[in-house]
C-alpha cells in the first residue's frame, strides 16, 4: 500500500475532524469512519473537567495513555500524533510546572485547534510541534516518556516510528502508548481499505508484530495489555468502510491495548 496515499488520507480525515470541532461540532461527521466505538468513554469525569471541551471533542484515541504511563513530576513527555491536544494537556498537568509536554502532529488544522486549547488551559509547560512521527523534530535522548493514542497504527512505516521514539528517549526512558492491535487473521479487504487506515483498523499490528518491531528498535521490558475488545456489537462502524465483509470475520479480532517498553539505561 502506497505510503504517501495513506499519509494524505489520514491527514485529510483528521483535518476534517479538527475543522468540525473548531466550528462547534463533534469530530465525526455522518459519513466519517473515525474509530467509533474505539473512541468512546476513554476519559473519566475528573480528567474531562481538566481540559477544554474542544480538546475532549477532538479526541480520536483508543485509550488513556497518560493515566497508564505513571507520569511523574518534572518529566518531559512527547505525544506522537497529538491531535487536539487532550493527552498533551493531561500530561502537562501530571508532570507539573517543572516538567514539559510536547505534542507532535502533521495536520495544520489539528495543530491550530491544539494551540487554541493550550491557550484556554492556561498551561505554560506545553509545546506543539509540526512534523511526522517518522521523523521527530527533537534531539536524541531529550524526553523521558513517549506516549501516543491510536496513532502508530496509522503509520505506513511503523519500524521507522519506533526507531525515532527510541532515539529521542533518554536512557531508561519509557514508551507507553495506547493503540489498536489485531489478533488472528483479518480479511484482506480490510487490510487493503484506505478508508479503514484512517479509522484505526487496517493498519493495526498483531501483538507479536508489535513486540518484534519494538525489540528490533532496541526496546526491552516489552508488554502488551489488552484494555478493550471489539466484539460483534461493535463491528458495524468498521464494516461501513468495507461493504460485504462478514461481521463474524472481524468480531473479536481488534482490541485496544496499552503497549509498554523501555529504552535500556
Amino acid at each position: 500500500m502506497n505510503e504517501q496515499a495513506i499519509k494524505e488520507l489520514v491527514r485529510s480525515k483528521y483535518a476534517q475532524a479538527a475543522t468540525r470541532v473548531a466550528a462547534g461540532g463533534g469530530c465525526c461527521g455522518p459519513t466519517q469512519s473515525c474509530c467509533d466505538p474505539i473512541t468512546a468513554n476513554l476519559y473519566g469525569a475528573d480528567e474531562a473537567g481538566k481540559v477544554p471541551a474542544a480538546a475532549l471533542q477532538a479526541s480520536l484515541g483508543c485509550g488513556n495513555p497518560t493515566a497508564l504511563a505513571e507520569l511523574e513530576a518534572g518529566e518531559t513527555v512527547l505525544d506522537l500524533g497529538s491531535g487536539g491536544g487532550i493527552d498533551v494537556l493531561l500530561s502537562a498537568r501530571r508532570v507539573g510546572p517543572t516538567g514539559k509536554a510536547y505534542g507532535l502532529d502533521m495536520t495544520d488544522e489539528m495543530l491550530s485547534l491544539a494551540q487554541a486549547n493550550k491557550a484556554r488551559s492556561g498551561l505554560a509547560n506545553v509545546e506543539f510541534l509540526k512534523g511526522d512521527i517518522e521523523s521527530i523534530p527533537l534531539p536524541d535522548a531529550s524526553v523521558d516518556v513517549v506516549v501516543s493514542n491510536c496513532v502508530i497504527n496509522l503509520a505506513a512505516d511503523k519500524d521507522r516510528v519506533l526507531r525515532e521514539a527510541f532515539r529521542v528517549l533518554k536512557p531508561g526512558g519509557r514508551f507507553a502508548v495506547s493503540d489498536v492491535v489485531v489478533r488472528g487473521e483479518v480479511p484482506q479487504a480490510v487490510r487493503r481499505s484506505l478508508e479503514l487506515w484512517a479509522g484505526c483498523v487496517a493498519g493495526a499490528l498483531s501483538d507479536r508484530e508489535y513486540e518484534d518491531k519494538l525489540a528490533r528498535a532496541g526496546f526491552t521490558g516489552i508488554g502488551i495489555e489488552v484494555t478493550r475488545v471489539y466484539g460483534r456489537d461493535d463491528v458495524d462502524a468498521f464494516r461501513a468502510a468495507v461493504p460485504g465483509v462478514d461481521a463474524d470475520a472481524i468480531a473479536g479480532k481488534f482490541v485496544s491495548a496499552f503497549v509498554r517498553a523501555v529504552k535500556p539505561s
